[in-house]
């Protein structure tokens, strides 16, 4: 990129990795060039705490001293995937505009063991939310206590996530 420095410019890529603890991570776009950095707090500013590596992402950036860093995200697209049944043998995302979006908060969520609970607000029943669920909605990971929205499917075994959406998601219609 050889435009001046105050200059913006609008990429398509996707990340490449995005550790939240380290509050940043890189995006690769897709014309080539150096990796871009993605700081935590633009990713905030976009409602979300983390994005999945590999998901689609079209940002807008600004060249520094310090190389490219992502300024603002316009979109994120979940990585694509050929799995279609997650490891617990539940159906995944059969049609994900199906089921109205549920408010909730996270209850906890451990990325390492894989799985975690929310509750939908109003209700103490909890919602199994798989990590495999979180990489195919374009997230990496969830803080406890954080604010998102779901898409929730009664199962054999109790309630499931089928999609997970930043908080912000329900504002929009999901």
């Amino acid at each position: 990129m050889t435009e001046d420095k105050d200059t913006k410019k609008q990429i398509t890529g996707h990340v490449k990795w995005f550790d939240p603890s380290k509050g940043f991570g890189f995006v690769v776009a897709d014309d080539g060039g150096p990796d871009i950095l993605l700081h935590a707090n633009v990713l905030r500013n976009f409602g979300q705490s983390s994005v999945a590596d590999q998901a689609g992402i079209q940002i807008v950036v600004q060249e520094t001293d310090r190389g490219i860093q992502t300024t603002e995200i316009l979109r994120i697209d979940p990585p694509q995937s050929d799995v279609d049944v997650t490891e617990d043998g539940f159906e995944s995302f059969a049609d994900l505009d199906s089921d109205e979006l549920e408010p909730a908060r996270v209850k906890w969520f451990d990325k390492a063991k894989g799985f975690g609970f929310a509750n939908v607000f109003g209700s103490a029943d909890d919602v199994f939310i798989h990590v495999e669920v979180l990489r195919r909605s374009g997230l990496a990971d969830l803080q406890s206590g954080e604010a998102i929205c779901i898409r929730v499917e009664d199962g054999d075994r109790g309630s499931m996530a089928t999609h997970v959406l930043p908080w912000d998601a329900s504002f929009e219609g999901g």
